[in-house]
């Protein structure tokens, strides 16, 4: 593959932001059951919080997670973003390598958040994307200063 047409870290970037649209969709085959279901209101005057109280925690745990993908993950994109525009559009082994386990890292995490929702189990895994992240963010920052 030429430079170009190698995908690099914007590969895995391209990947975490399908599996983004993997968790909406997911979210929305749980959420739109469950408000007939379990007769969730549509009630503009109600908050955000008093709504989602009301889905049982298996529909919840999917929007939470789908909320959470909007959060570290922007931080990922602007990261392999810049790594990719200061190393010839694709960054080094190290990077793409580290952009992949992130991104393993996060379906990871959703797997784990929309199935039993374990804590401990989340927090590892969360922990440890971080210090991907970190690393990836290190990795920016030699190549900008």
């Amino acid at each position: 593959m030429s430079a170009i047409s190698e995908p690099g870290v914007l590969g895995p970037v391209v990947a975490l932001n399908l599996w983004t649209f993997v968790i909406e969709g997911w979210m929305f085959a749980r959420r739109i059951p469950a408000i007939t279901k379990h007769k969730i209101p549509m009630d503009p005057t109600l908050s955000k919080e008093q709504i989602t109280a009301k889905y049982p925690n298996s529909v919840r745990w999917v929007g939470d997670n789908f909320n959470h993908l909007m959060e570290q993950p922007t931080q990922f994109y602007a990261v392999a973003v810049a790594i990719a525009l200061l190393h010839e559009r694709k960054g080094s082994k190290a990077d793409v390598t580290l952009a992949w386990a992130y991104v393993g890292l996060r379906v990871l995490h959703s797997f784990v958040q929309a199935s039993s929702n374990n804590i401990g189990r989340r927090f590892l895994i969360f922990l440890t994307s971080s210090f991907v992240l970190l690393g990836m963010t290190v990795n920016a920052a030699k190549l900008v200063f």
